[in-house]
């Protein structure tokens, strides 16, 4: 493995393990630290984005550019994850089966369209 691969994987489990604590302080009401929480999920994220730096600079690559390609596999990934959230949620927080299966599968089949909008389609 290289050094490069193995300092993102750190930091980025770092960064994920921190903001899934934070979310979950702040959205736990039983827990009551919704102020922490949130600092500590904005911690975990400004780590992430300090983890694609670190990655790409020990990578020597040049700094991210976006096109309408680019922010259109962010718009579907940001979507499809949403939706995959919110068809569990209706799951099981709300118990409402079949419209959170639908919700679900919807945010799973966006998340499938990323394979060929990233990696495009050859013959």
């Amino acid at each position: 493995m290289k050094k490069s691969s193995f300092t993102a994987m750190i930091l980025g489990t770092v960064s994920a393990v921190l903001f899934a604590l934070g979310m979950c302080m702040a959205l736990v009401q039983e827990w009551g630290a919704f102020g922490p929480g949130v600092a500590l999920g904005c911690v975990g994220l400004l780590m992430g984005v300090v983890t694609l730096v670190v990655w790409r600079k020990m990578e020597h690559k040049g700094p991210i550019r976006f096109s309408g390609k680019t922010v259109l596999i962010i718009l579907v990934s940001v979507l499809g994850a949403l939706g995959l959230g919110v068809g569990m949620c209706f799951c099981m927080v709300w118990n409402q089966m079949i419209l959170g299966v639908a919700i679900g599968l919807l945010g799973i089949v966006a998340l499938l369209c990323l394979i060929p909008l990233v990696k495009g389609i050859k013959a």
